[in-house]
């Protein structure tokens, strides 16, 4: 039969013809994804190292809040969208980040405007030397947008390293537990691939920022490990909680979008025709 429509999703799927407002509905789900994700990414490296918090005995810099949202869309992306479309969220972070460096340097680097436009608190009045948390010290009359760039520079490179790791090895263990086992064992891919993957991160991100203070004994190895395994703690008891939401969301996202999540898919490849 010539013009047989073959539809590449699996039962109850099968038969679905993806029409434009089906083809919408997938595009904006997958921006709202995307959104998120590029969001709390621009969060955490502007929030970054500027302070640090407990949340009872953990120590956590406060540029860790929003990121264990950036695992959550992306193994969302991967379910329903596929490894191609997960890696490319990754690699507009890296573009996203990049911009918004860049922005940060010049704004730091162009001359200020006269002391007397100013709003008061642009200035900050500090007695002596203080050595903010990256190494650098500032004294007198320092701007605060001064002193954001700065813990700025001195986390960017760090955390985009640890955060291009953590994201593909993120996207590569999620569809290595979907193809090991056929899947099946939602909770495995979600929770395998975020918890290791953000061991990665933590680990990345603390030794790298804090590199320089620590080969010069300014912070010991004890230090750097309790700094490691409070982001990691908070990040793991976060992605164990966040199971929860990821099966509803795939339970009823799969049904809204027609998708049936338990397969391998390229989105852009929605269906075929096969011609005999």
């Amino acid at each position: 039969m010539k013009g047989q429509l073959i539809v590449s999703l699996a039962p109850p799927f099968d038969a679905v013809h993806v029409t434009p407002a089906l083809h919408e509905r997938r595009e904006r789900v997958f921006l709202v994804f995307a959104g998120i994700f590029l969001g709390a990414m621009t969060m955490l490296n502007i929030l970054g190292i500027t302070k640090f918090i407990h949340i009872g005995p953990l120590a956590l810099a406060v540029g860790v809040l929003p990121y264990p949202l950036t695992f959550l869309c992306t193994d969302f992306i991967s379910e329903f969208y596929g490894r191609k479309r997960a890696n490319f969220v990754v690699w507009v972070g890296v573009l996203l980040n990049a911009i918004v460096f860049s922005f940060m340097y010049l704004g730091d680097a162009l001359a200020p405007v006269d002391p007397k436009y100013q709003p008061p608190w642009q200035l900050l009045p500090l007695s002596g030397e203080v050595m903010l948390s990256t190494g650098v010290t500032a004294s007198g009359d320092t701007e605060l947008f001064h002193i954001l760039y700065t813990c700025m520079r001195g986390s960017v490179i760090a955390s985009m390293v640890a955060y291009m790791a953590a994201q593909f090895c993120d996207v590569f263990l999620f569809h290595f537990w979907k193809k090991l086992t056929r899947g099946k064992h939602l909770w495995l891919r979600n929770n395998g691939s975020t918890m290791i993957s953000q061991l990665v991160d933590s680990t990345a991100v603390i030794f790298i920022t804090f590199w320089h203070p620590f080969v010069h004994g300014e912070k010991t190895l004890g230090t750097m490990l309790s700094l490691v395994g409070s982001s990691y703690v908070f990040k793991f008891i976060i992605a164990a909680l966040d199971t929860i939401p990821f099966y509803l969301g795939v339970h009823y996202l799969g049904r809204y979008l027609q998708i049936d999540p338990t397969r391998e898919h390229d989105a852009d490849v929605e269906e075929t025709v096969r011609t005999r």
